[in-house]
């Protein structure tokens, strides 16, 4: 499959993302949005590195190095996760809301 498939899915993931983190209010919300668009880069990450292993005339079953940095990075997206929920959760404990314009207005 040729790799502008990828890209394409990728930037399309990707501008989703950033459409929902710039226009939504909800805390969950954005930070679902945050992660899809990691997970866009994780899969350009994969794409280009089996892209570089196939042009230098390797197996298909070669260039796993992509998909170990992937792995990484999931894994400490999974921490990233259970931070993230948690402060949401005491945001909610603490205020009953998760709209994160109501975080504006405790400034003052």
């Amino acid at each position: 499959m040729p790799i502008n498939y990828y890209i394409f899915l990728a930037i399309a993931l990707f501008s989703i993302g950033v459409v929902g983190v710039l226009t939504r209010r909800n805390a969950i919300i954005i930070f679902m949005c945050i992660e899809l668009m990691l997970n866009s880069v994780n899969l350009l990450l994969v794409a280009f590195s089996k892209m570089h292993h196939l042009a230098a005339g390797a197996t298909p079953t070669t260039g796993i190095d992509g998909q170990l940095f992937v792995f990484f990075i999931m894994v400490v997206a999974a921490a990233e996760v259970s931070v993230g929920l948690a402060i949401i959760v005491m945001m909610y404990r603490n205020i009953h809301s998760v709209d994160v314009n109501f975080l504006n207005r405790l400034k003052h």
